[in-house]
């Protein structure tokens, strides 16, 4: 959906470092969605809590898939967190997936992260940007929406 694209463009602006969530994953859930087998919830909760330590060590973006409002849940132990949820349909998402080189994620999976997909509550006071608009005006977006 551009979490990276975004995350490194945002980073930019504001001079915060940004970090991959993907590249917390144990070696062995990166092996399970490279041979094409989507992650369950006992997969990703070792994730998650590398992914909830990162961010509590400080200042950071993190792009991360928190799909259900269980994993941003987890994410919230970290503290002064604001969620910004990337939305767009199926069809852009496979063709941007379908063009990233070198990621271990198969496009094969995306119906699972799709299936898994619960969209932020009102409650959970998350922003939510359509990626069919550009990076800029999406990167420029958040940013004004953290500045408040």
């Amino acid at each position: 959906c551009g979490k990276s694209s975004v995350g490194a463009a945002l980073s930019d602006l504001l001079g915060i470092p940004y970090i991959d969530g993907d590249d917390l994953h144990p070696a062995a859930n990166v092996e399970k969605m490279r041979a094409g087998h989507p992650l369950t919830d006992a997969d990703r909760w070792p994730w998650l809590d590398a992914c909830t330590q990162t961010l509590a060590q400080g200042n950071v973006i993190l792009g991360c898939s928190a799909l259900k409002r269980a994993y941003r849940d987890r994410l919230r132990g970290a503290g002064g967190l604001t969620f910004i949820h990337l939305s767009g349909p199926r069809d852009l998402i496979a063709a941007r997936m379908a063009q990233r080189a070198g990621h271990y994620m198969p496009l094969s999976l995306l119906d699972s992260q799709f299936a898994t997909l619960e969209p932020p509550a009102p409650d959970e006071s998350a922003l939510t940007l359509s990626i069919d608009q550009s990076l800029d005006s999406i990167v420029t977006t958040i940013a004004a929406h953290l500045r408040r």
